[in-house]
């Protein structure tokens, strides 16, 4: 037996969102989105998601499409629109980069960055009152939280943190982007 992370109530919901967002409401699709999220919960490769989720292949091209066009981004900012705004807090996170998130495509934007840790990614994330993501930045891990943080202001009026693996294994930052717009989203889906 599978253990999943969204209840029946919360995948119904979850459903018509992303049928909304033109996803095709294949059969197999509560699959493909439970081994998305038990790849972010446990930080495994994608080959390693386990077959009873469906095919790794399948379930990676599904995100990568769902992360190139945006549609968990804006999945995202449709389940956070009505955040808290009397309070908005700012704050960045270091995440270690695995040697296998190196080596993107020439040209492809990666995001990672050289610290003290070593290669690593910056989250600059906003949050509302109750604590709830409401936009963020990803950058190298040199930069500065000041250096983002007006752009997260100006986001803010618009309108991500559940990152189960601490460590990031995406090459390309749209990816990367995509798990945390997703983790983001099952933040705000109960609402």
């Amino acid at each position: 037996m599978l253990r999943t992370q969204l209840s029946d109530q919360l995948w119904s919901k979850f459903n018509q969102i992303l049928i909304s967002y033109g996803v095709y409401n294949k059969i197999r699709l509560r699959f493909t989105v439970e081994g998305i999220l038990y790849k972010l919960r446990t930080g495994c490769p994608w080959r390693d998601v386990p077959f009873q989720f469906g095919n790794w292949n399948a379930i990676f091209k599904r995100f990568n499409e769902w992360s190139l066009h945006g549609k968990l981004k804006s999945i995202f900012f449709l389940l956070s629109k009505y955040h808290d705004n009397e309070w908005t807090f700012i704050d960045g996170s270091v995440v270690k980069a695995h040697q296998h998130s190196s080596g993107a495509a020439y040209g492809a934007e990666a995001a990672i960055g050289k610290s003290v840790a070593g290669n690593s990614t910056k989250i600059h994330l906003a949050v509302d009152a109750m604590g709830f993501p409401i936009c963020f930045t990803i950058t190298g891990g040199e930069v500065h939280d000041s250096k983002e943080a007006q752009n997260l202001i100006n986001h803010v009026p618009e309108l991500e943190i559940l990152i189960a693996d601490a460590t990031r294994y995406d090459k390309l930052k749209r990816n990367y982007e995509g798990m945390l717009y997703l983790a983001c989203s099952i933040i705000w889906l109960p609402m």
